[in-house]
């Protein structure tokens, strides 16, 4: 019966901390009251007091916020099965079965951290959320009959009996992998089995895709992100949804081609180039399930389901599909919607009948990635607009609410993650990762990787010797830039002022422009002309994007700013807003949100109703080729101002200071003119 529905006498339960609540009669299970009311307690062993997946702890005392008074005698005594199961395995005081326990009153029920299905999930140090538990894996415990000669039915057959019996899964699959083992597993476990029933969607039909002989108390799954520059993986429980370990490493197709495009050209002119570049993926992916096995004493073989993102062209690698097409317009995707595999198709070493699920895409250069982070922040399910942006090579960029979302991508290239830049390089030890400069003496103090104080705090110069200072990392790229343009180093038009070199030595002649020598040491560090041209190019390009998914939207101003992946979570957002990379908004409203493309993967994995939500927005989700509209080099124009040429920042304003703003000039009138006039400006 519904609990909604229940008598108001019927005591009345609540259970945290999801904090759902409802009444039961007296004598209800506290497992079929959990179930009822959704709050999803795990019993592998189907009700019989063997598996300890449904422990609770009974709270006592009057919860006067909730106005339940909660007492031990509220619940059933210690029962048979109870008393069974802590003679054999230990059952901590307090603690109890639900599967055994009934209600006898108001109870107030905690489901504890170590079976919790609402565990807490960890995105980066900061932040953490729950996810609601539903996965497409269900591990049941049997009892078969053993065989008579007076009733000829297979082992296998008498298996999928009791299947039914006990846990209502009817017409099931079995994968024929399996089909030589039943018989030996069935006698290993003295007839007893716990077999992993796979089901994704609930029309779709059962598979038993691995059997274990007695109680198999566990089952685990793999979410990962396969990212053009790294891959991050994630091992989590199906049955209490903790990631218990990840593991990441560089993408090794990085030897084919730094960015996107320069993959699929490697693919166009070697005839093995994509078997090459699907074989790499595939050692990388298996080198990692051992890593992550390895750290947490996980067998591969008990890996049942496996959740898959990644952008088009890295969806297309992994699954060994061709990605010429997506190479040019119309940009075309092999398949768009979420595809159903098996790990075993992928060269992937897992269990036999392990399962994949690999998120649709949203468009031709906006992925499964880009999906999971919309599943992960939630566009769509929000009143307020909000533009939610993975920058990368290729920036993929969601914006909406509820009511509409819009997708793109911009080709921003590799020079926010280091390529193109003189003194770039990826995040690693001895990179700088950020700047500030004195407006008055020019002169810079920097923070290193792996090193904690800055460069003009004690301890610096000895913990420096470790690691060196070797280059400079992406969000040391933007926010150095962003510096030299708040001390006037360098003008809204990106010209490094030469005239500058009479106040301070850290502006040198660089040919027919200047430089600015950001690190006096054994490695000599510089920002040239270039390098600030190779990323107002990329920023312009990103910002375009999302000017014209604001036209699209018919809005002047966003509410929420998500930066998103491995680079957005170590930008700071002022910096960001100061170099023009995303729009105005109040700073308190921008975040970095971590992997959401990796969240969302993880999400998806320990929860079929997420994939079924995600696979219905991507299909509302409308799709804009920034290459075909006309309004994208009106925008890019501006954009290459710092922060921008028309567009007010008043909100950034409020922060930080910026410098007086020149008369706007024709958009028509492109950077590389407006350029030669600011040198000429500054020879005269």
């Amino acid at each position: 019966m519904d609990p909604k529905a229940q008598n108001a006498k019927d005591p009345l339960v609540l259970f945290m901390p999801s904090g759902r609540r409802g009444r039961f009669k007296k004598g209800t299970g506290v497992l079929e009251a959990a179930r009822q009311l959704g709050v999803y307690v795990e019993s592998v062993c189907g009700g019989r007091g063997i598996c300890g997946r449904c422990q609770i702890e009974v709270q006592h005392g009057h919860f006067a916020k909730h106005g339940i008074t909660s007492a031990a005698d509220h619940i059933s005594p210690l029962g048979a099965k109870e008393t069974r199961y802590a003679e054999k395995r230990g059952l901590l005081d307090g603690r109890r079965l639900s599967c055994s326990a009934t209600i006898e009153g108001d109870l107030v029920v905690d489901i504890p951290r170590d079976v919790q299905v609402n565990a807490q999930i960890v995105r980066k140090a900061a932040d953490t959320r729950l996810i609601d538990r539903n996965p497409a894996i269900q591990m049941c415990y049997v009892e078969v009959e053993e065989p008579d000669m007076h009733k000829p039915l297979g082992d296998l057959d008498r298996l999928k009996l009791a299947l039914e019996r006990d846990w209502g899964f009817s017409d099931i699959m079995i994968d024929q992998h399996l089909l030589p083992q039943v018989q030996g597993i069935l006698r290993k476990g003295e007839w007893t089995v716990t077999a992993a029933i796979h089901k994704d969607m609930e029309t779709a039909r059962p598979s038993l895709i691995a059997l274990y002989p007695g109680l198999k108390n566990e089952a685990y799954g793999i979410a990962c992100d396969i990212g053009s520059t790294t891959i991050a993986m994630h091992l989590s429980s199906l049955l209490s949804g903790l990631t218990i370990a990840s593991a990441g490493i560089s993408n090794p197709q990085i030897r084919f081609g730094e960015d996107l495009m320069s993959r699929v050209s490697y693919v166009m002119m070697n005839p093995d180039g994509q078997e090459a570049m699907t074989r790499a993926v595939h050692i990388a992916l298996n080198g990692l399930i051992e890593e992550v096995c390895a750290e947490s004493g996980v067998d591969p073989l008990d890996i049942l389901d496996a959740v898959f993102v990644g952008n088009p062209i890295m969806h297309h690698l992994f699954l060994g599909i061709d990605p010429t097409e997506l190479g040019g317009a119309p940009f075309a995707l092999a398949v768009s919607g979420a595809v159903h595999s098996w790990a075993s198709d992928l060269d992937l070493a897992l269990n036999p009948g392990t399962r994949v699920y690999m998120l649709p895409c949203i468009a031709g250069h906006v992925g499964a990635d880009a999906a999971a982070a919309t599943l992960s922040e939630g566009p769509h399910r929000q009143d307020e607009m909000m533009l939610l942006v993975d920058v990368g090579t290729n920036a993929e960029i969601i914006l909406g609410s509820r009511d509409r979302v819009v997708a793109a991508s911009s080709p921003t290239g590799p020079a926010f993650e280091g390529a193109e830049i003189s003194c770039g390089q990826r995040a690693a030890p001895g990179a700088i990762e950020r700047v500030r400069i004195d407006p008055e003496t020019l002169e810079p103090r920097v923070r290193v990787l792996g090193v904690e104080p800055w460069s003009d705090e004690s301890g610096f110069d000895l913990l420096s010797e470790k690691t060196g200072v070797t280059g400079v990392c992406g969000s040391g790229i933007i926010e150095v830039i962003a510096e030299m343009y708040l001390a006037g180093i360098i003008s809204e038009d990106g010209v490094i002022d030469g005239a500058l070199a009479g106040k301070s030595e850290r502006i040198v002649k660089d040919g027919r422009t200047f430089s600015y020598v950001l690190w006096e040491g054994e490695t000599r560090l510089t920002i040239t002309q270039n390098d600030v041209r190779a990323i107002q190019l990329a920023k312009a390009a990103l910002y375009a994007g999302i000017k014209l998914l604001m036209d699209k939207q018919g809005i002047a101003h966003v509410d929420r700013i998500g930066l998103a992946g491995a680079f957005g979570s170590f930008i700071d957002p002022k910096y960001a807003m100061v170099l023009g990379l995303v729009p105005d908004c109040d700073l308190d409203k921008v975040k970095a949100v971590g992997n959401a493309a990796g969240t969302g993967a993880r999400m998806a994995l320990l929860n079929r109703d997420y994939r079924r939500e995600i696979e219905q927005t991507v299909t509302a989700i409308e799709k804009i080729e920034t290459a075909l509209e006309p309004k994208f080099q009106e925008h890019f124009v501006h954009a290459m101002a710092l922060p921008n040429k028309i567009d007010a920042f008043p909100e950034l304003e409020k922060v930080v200071k910026l410098p007086a703003k020149t008369v706007s000039e024709p958009s028509n009138d492109g950077p590389t003119r407006r350029r030669g006039r600011e040198r000429r400006r500054q020879r005269g």
